[in-house]
């Protein structure tokens, strides 16, 4: 009987995923974990076949938790399911070792077949990133900006885009309001930016910002 693990701090999310995957495939085993901490303990407790991984956990960018899978069961297919759309983190994702990117708002069969394919051994991508990877391997024409950034800032970077004040962000990945804007003056720096209106400004126009 195959098995996945689905991480994501919504306990609503998870169990959702759960109905709908356990609807269509019937005989899988599924474990649940809130947070990166819980999900390294869960995939050495159970050796899961398979993961659905959401970016936004409360103790570690699920990106960087995506690394450390990778390095650690090189072989375990993960597959991320995010609110974040393809334009803004799927690239990342692929290059992170995932094999496969969905937004959470497709439809419950997207869902299933992402899961089914990468169970198979297989790699899911929707035609948008797929295009985009078509472009990453066609050759880079020149880095942008917020691609020098590390997930973290740019998971920030999205949020201040977004219209977050640096409390909000603090609150939402709990950190400190110091450390936020640690990371603030360190995207500005990096992007060669001054203030959060040109980094507004800068998100709204790549597509980076919701």
């Amino acid at each position: 009987m195959p098995s996945m693990l689905i991480v994501d701090d919504y306990i609503v999310t998870r169990r959702g995923i759960r109905a709908i995957t356990e609807d269509a495939l019937k005989n899988i085993e599924i474990h649940e974990a809130g947070s990166a901490l819980e999900a390294l303990a869960m995939l050495r407790a159970h050796s899961p076949d398979v993961v659905v991984l959401d970016i936004g956990l409360p103790d570690q960018n699920g990106l960087e938790l995506l690394k450390r899978i990778h390095q650690e069961w090189p072989r375990l297919p993960v597959l991320i399911l995010s609110v974040y759309h393809e334009d803004q983190y799927g690239l990342r994702a692929m290059q992170a070792g995932a094999a496969g990117y969905l937004d959470k708002a497709s439809i419950p069969e997207n869902l299933v077949l992402a899961i089914r394919k990468v169970l198979a051994g297989g790699h899911y991508v929707s035609p948008e990133l797929a295009e985009q990877l078509v472009e990453y391997v066609a050759g880079p024409p020149g880095e942008l900006p917020h691609q020098t950034l590390s997930n973290r800032e740019f998971e920030i970077l999205h949020m201040i885009g977004s219209g977050k004040t640096v409390s909000e962000i603090a609150d939402t990945l709990s950190l400190s309001v110091k450390t936020i804007s640690t990371y603030r003056a360190r995207i500005l720096e990096k992007m060669h930016l001054k203030n959060n209106a040109e980094l507004m400004h800068y998100a709204i126009t790549h597509q980076l910002a919701d």
